[in-house]
């Protein structure tokens, strides 16, 4: 047991980490005043990849190729990066237990770390189908993803089952972006969601249907309007079949579940405000104790933009959140200030030859154009979200980085709308 100080300390070890990392380095920092405590045993990455080109058949990605922050055109920080700026890396290390009044962390092993400012980030879990006791759930080749051991496991699995029969549980981000690289992997893919369509909490029926068309194309089997509701197993407890409330049964080999994340708060929930799943922090990220921030999935804060309080979990809000916590905690010592955090919602995916952007907010009516009957080898369309008259989202498929920067100010800006011909010339 031992116990150490230190004067920044970020608790979590993903992109917002890596990002804060960054942060503090650019603005001053001395070598032994920040640590970086992960339960991951990796330095911080670029998550995103592990959906994308880490599964890749060919020349897929691999640390340390995707550390923080090349996923914005920074310097990729690898060990040495950190071991160089003087900032300590502790990985693959839980801490089980935080007092916020004594400003101290205790690991497993018992090591107690006090801090000056601390810095949550420890992002989201995946949710489980076996938390809702679906029998079976728990059966090998099951696979979930949010950390580079899962990928590496999901990975082999593949390279194991040529030509094997998937299944991808959930029609969000994960479900779409797997579903396309299992394909990619000549394995026989099916989609299984209950909603009426892919993306529900984005799409519309129109665009869904696009990308539902292009899948079906690719070879991919959907299934919509059911859930999986049990699992059968091999005698070596290997998944072999997926059960659907339906009454359907799917053959499988691998089994991705991908139906949605729990923020990390356990630590600090009975010590800061909690408000929407997150910690409630201010436009700054101070949560409501003195030195204490929280950034990224794990933090609800006001967005400027709409008057609301709003819990966001993606690579993009990570990262800008991180930074404007470490700019807030400089300033505070400088004697100056930051401005507030104003942020534009901003999601994206990418899959086969397909890439999307989207900004703003999906509120009010939809007006899409070219969905209906798009090319399928190059896709390009778009839609935009209508309130009193004014731009609220932004979508495109297929767009140049001037026409997204361009999407980007319609919806910062709210720009007006009079005709739908306005809308598919912004």
């Amino acid at each position: 047991m031992a116990e150490k100080s230190y004067k920044y300390i970020i608790l979590g070890g993903g992109v917002a980490a890596g990002y804060a990392a960054r942060e503090f380095v650019q603005q001053g920092l001395q070598a032994g005043e920040l640590a970086i405590i992960s339960k991951e045993p990796a330095a911080p990455y670029e998550r995103p990849a592990l959906s994308k080109a880490y599964l890749f058949p060919e020349s897929p990605a691999r640390l340390p190729g995707f550390h923080t922050c090349v996923g914005s055109g920074g310097e990729r920080q690898t060990p040495q990066w950190y071991s160089e700026k003087g900032i300590d890396l502790v990985l693959d290390t839980e801490v089980v237990e935080a007092s916020v009044a004594q400003k101290s962390l205790k690991t497993a092993s018992g090591d107690v770390y006090k801090y000056g400012a601390l810095i949550i980030a420890t992002g989201a879990t995946f949710i489980k189908l076996s938390d809702f006791g679906t029998p079976g759930a728990d059966a090998k080749g099951i696979y979930h993803l949010r950390e580079v051991e899962d990928a590496t496991a999901l990975y082999e699995a593949i390279k194991a089952n040529p030509n094997g029969n998937a299944v991808c549980v959930g029609g969000g981000y994960i479900g779409l972006e797997l579903a396309a690289v299992l394909n990619m992997n000549k394995m026989k893919v099916t989609m299984v969601y209950p909603e009426p369509f892919c993306m529900p909490r984005l799409f519309v029926s129109e665009i869904a249907a696009f990308y539902e068309g292009y899948y079906k194309e690719k070879g991919i089997e959907i299934v919509k309007g059911t859930v999986a509701s049990g699992f059968e197993s091999n005698e070596h407890g290997e998944v072999k079949v997926v059960k659907l409330k339906d009454g359907r049964e799917l053959p499988a080999d691998i089994v991705i579940v991908g139906v949605g994340a729990r923020p990390n708060i356990g630590l600090f929930k009975d010590q800061l405000t909690v408000e929407k799943g997150g910690f409630k922090v201010d436009g700054f990220f101070k949560t409501s104790a003195e030195n204490v921030y929280a950034v990224g999935d794990v933090a609800t804060f006001p967005l400027k933009l709409y008057n609301e309080l709003r819990r966001v979990e993606h690579v993009d809000h990570a990262r800008k959140s991180a930074i404007q916590a470490v700019q807030t905690i400089k300033a505070a010592e400088a004697g100056t200030s930051v401005e507030e955090y104003d942020y534009l919602p901003y999601f994206y995916s990418r899959a086969f030859s397909l890439s999307w952007q989207f900004y703003g907010d999906n509120v009010g009516d939809a007006v899409v154009w070219g969905a209906k009957g798009a090319d399928k080898v190059n896709a390009k369309f778009g839609a935009y979200w209508v309130k009193d008259g004014k731009v609220m989202g932004a979508f495109l498929e297929g767009g140049s980085a001037d026409e997204n920067k361009a999407l980007a100010t319609a919806a910062r800006n709210q720009v007006p709308v009079s005709t739908i011909k306005e809308l598919s010339n912004l």
